[in-house]
């Protein structure tokens, strides 16, 4: 019996990974311009895409990079100790398979957690001599309360809307909540990411706009898909008060109390914001035997939130990056151009290690034939999201045909393709990210629960292939892309 549930299991999962796939692969075929015919990619190419696909397949290069990254480094929040042991240690692997490799320095924020927590103190109905504890994390670049906390009411909103129409009287003075909730419904149907998107607006600025009526904290309902009483954490502006993310079932139950009557809570926040750290981008070239000064990169951001150990964000990332390069050396194949291994610094609190980037080689863009990105996760993929010219797309559909038989079918454009190589997509450069089974990315998206074991090492094999296979044909072919 056990065995047929498993079975039964088993094949739910592949039809709903199919399923997943033929909804991704409508969405990029509807209002998709006429593509030109493309030339059928060399019998030479196509044989070692195959060679670099199947080693992916079987390699556990990856998965020894992720787990080493997060079992034995851990959080890598930018300005950490942690953060700054990991660039020394990807550095020195990527030297071992031969790359030449750059630190390039970055100011980052150093923003450091400290003491957390929450009590309702008064509410509806309360016991005599009770209070009702509440689960909560600090946002990045949250104000403090003093050592004690501060006690005051609660009101809950669901939007802006809703926030400007108390108006300063009714907000002054108090804790704010934001119970905007994520679209559980969008991100089943293949769409978390959209899903995400809509609700992360007032963690980015929901303490700015309630400190502007005069709030003293602002509380958000957490940005994820399940609701296993976890807080969420994530960049916030700062507003100058206290900032935090409450569990979706404490947002349910506070908004549920202050719909019935005064609430009043007791909140301690501590974090600190101490003075910016100096940190660096991990880059890593493999010279191009033909075009070195023409560049593909891989990447993924190495810092992370401090509540888990960034495994999903973005440990993945980066391990599928040095895994493509890994690759390339064990099968003894070097393209024409240049392979650039990236991982990204402050991905998570500001951008500073792309930014930086973009500053220190403007005069370079122009060259880059493709970038690539992975941060959603190491969930199944299933094809490609980015910015590219529709006279690329023939090209691309003849790349994926090495992939189909991985389920890498799906390709999907006028997208961002990842926060870190946006800033290239903008200027021009064909840009892309993996498009992945992301129904569960937003369970442990930025939560205590982002670990290890989150991770399906066939998975990450499969996301490593892709990449793989991706920047190597944009880095061996005749030409690149068009833009």
């Amino acid at each position: 019996m056990l065995a047929m549930r498993k079975m039964s299991w088993m094949w739910m999962g592949v039809a709903a990974a199919f399923l997943l796939a033929s909804l991704v692969v409508a969405k990029s075929v509807r209002g998709q311009e006429a593509q030109t015919k493309a030339a059928p990619l060399p019998p030479s190419l196509v044989a070692d895409l195959e060679k670099i696909r199947d080693a992916a397949l079987t390699d556990d290069y990856a998965w020894r990079q992720v787990a080493h990254l997060t079992q034995n480094i851990g959080p890598r929040i930018s300005g950490s100790p942690q953060a700054a042991h990991a660039v020394e240690y990807v550095a020195e692997e990527l030297r071992k398979l031969g790359l030449e490799v750059k630190l390039e320095k970055v100011k980052v924020p150093h923003w450091v957690r400290g003491e957390e927590s929450g009590a309702l103190t008064v509410f509806p109905g309360q016991a005599p001599g009770t209070t009702q504890k509440i689960v909560l994390a600090a946002l990045g670049n949250s104000g403090a309360t003093p050592a004690e906390g501060i006690t005051a009411d609660v009101v809950s909103v669901n939007n802006y809307r809703e926030l400007n129409a108390l108006g300063r009287a009714r907000v002054a003075g108090r804790i704010v909540l934001f119970n905007e909730k994520f679209d559980k419904r969008m991100a089943a149907e293949g769409h978390a990411l959209e899903a995400y998107s809509a609700a992360v607006e007032y963690r980015s600025n929901g303490a700015k706009a309630a400190a502007a009526l005069g709030a003293v904290a602002s509380l958000i309902r957490s940005v994820g898909n399940a609701d296993y009483r976890l807080p969420h954490t994530g960049f916030s502006v700062p507003a100058g008060i206290p900032a935090g993310a409450v569990s979706a079932e404490d947002a349910d139950l506070i908004a549920d109390l202050t719909a019935q009557g005064r609430v009043e809570m007791h909140l301690v926040l501590t974090p600190q914001t101490l003075p910016e750290a100096e940190s660096y981008n991990v880059i890593g070239d493999l010279k191009g035997s033909e075009h070195p000064e023409e560049i593909v990169i891989v990447s993924g951001h190495l810092d992370s939130w401090d509540l888990g150990t960034g495994a999903i964000d973005d440990g993945a990332g980066v391990a599928m990056a040095m895994e493509t390069a890994q690759l390339f050396k064990k099968l003894g194949l070097r393209p024409k151009r240049t392979l650039r291994v990236v991982a990204w610094m402050d991905e998570e609190s500001g951008g500073t290690g792309s930014q930086g980037y973009m500053v220190a080689h403007k005069a370079e863009i122009a060259n880059y034939a493709g970038a690539v990105e992975s941060d959603l996760g190491a969930g199944h993929p299933i094809g490609f999201r980015g910015k590219f010219s529709t006279a690329a797309v023939g090209t691309l559909r003849e790349i994926l045909e090495v992939l189909a038989k991985t389920g890498v079918t799906a390709l999907e454009n006028d997208s961002n393709p990842g926060e870190d190589i946006s800033g290239m997509a903008q200027a021009g450069v064909p840009a892309f990210g993996p498009i992945q089974d992301e129904r569960s990315y937003f369970n442990y998206h930025h939560t205590a629960a982002d670990t290890l074991d989150k991770i399906d090492p066939r998975e990450l094999s499969e996301n490593a292939a892709a990449m793989a296979v991706l920047a190597f044909a944009l880095a061996d072919m005749e030409k690149t892309l068009p833009r």
